[in-house]
């Protein structure tokens, strides 16, 4: 793969070669390779390690963090109801922010050599090997530094007691949506609406990748604009049922 007379080799750590791509980089990891086996990206095997991430090490690490969270806003006076009222609306705002980060910030266009490494990490990886089981989730080391924002976000909005249910329900609709994500490429399903999600979000990697944001739902493509045509070809809805 040639790009303004560089080549990025493959069989060597990716991160520090993709920037050197510059302008090209778009195109570059625009072009999926479909393998199960992703390609190593650091030297060092620590760093190496930070990247990867079983799927279901997000439901363990992160599902008692959403039940204690929880359980702060019961012990301190709310009702069942405003529970899940409250867990609901922070699972709805977790499905905009979904959307938000994966259209804005994972889609930027970048051309610098910084700018390139930083996006090829973020979400390029993916696009570039979207089977790559390994990195289809977010890897919990990176998600603890973020929810420390995120949890002082949610204190500026809410009060102390509700502070904890609200930031329990956006941290489940994470979990959903990372475990949902992991699904939508590596699992089989049979019944129709996963299916048509799978499809869904298949075509936004392989066929119309400025549209489809969505992860979990549809929702807010619908609302701002960015659903895709609902028919794609046979050789692309087919081409890549892994």
């Amino acid at each position: 793969m040639v790009a303004h007379g560089f080549t990025v080799d493959l069989n060597k750590p990716l991160v520090f070669q993709v920037g050197h791509l510059g302008e090209a980089y778009q195109a570059w990891v625009h072009q999926p390779i479909v393998s199960k086996e992703g390609p190593r990206f650091f030297e060092s095997d620590f760093w190496e390690s930070l990247t990867c991430t079983v799927w279901w090490a997000i439901p363990v690490i992160w599902l008692p963090v959403v039940c204690w969270c929880i359980s702060m806003s019961v012990r301190m006076g709310h009702s069942l109801t405003e529970i899940v009222l409250l867990v609901m609306f922070g699972i709805f705002v977790w499905t905009l922010l979904e959307y938000t980060l994966h259209r804005f910030l994972f889609h930027i266009k970048t051309k610098s050599y910084w700018g390139n490494t930083i996006h090829y990490l973020l979400h390029g990886c993916h696009h570039k090997h979207p089977m790559d089981g390994l990195r289809l989730v977010f890897p919990p080391a990176a998600t603890a530094v973020l929810l420390v924002p995120f949890w002082n976000l949610v204190k500026l909005f809410a009060t102390p007691s509700t502070t904890p249910a609200l930031f329990g329900g956006g941290l489940l609709g994470y979990v959903m949506y990372d475990v949902t994500h992991y699904y939508l490429h590596h699992g089989q399903p049979t019944s129709d609406i996963p299916r048509n999600l799978k499809k869904y979000h298949l075509n936004h990697h392989f066929h119309i990748q400025n549209k489809g944001f969505g992860i979990t739902s549809s929702l807010w493509d619908k609302a701002f604009g960015t659903l895709p045509p609902s028919k794609t070809t046979e050789k692309e809805s087919g081409r890549y049922i892994l």
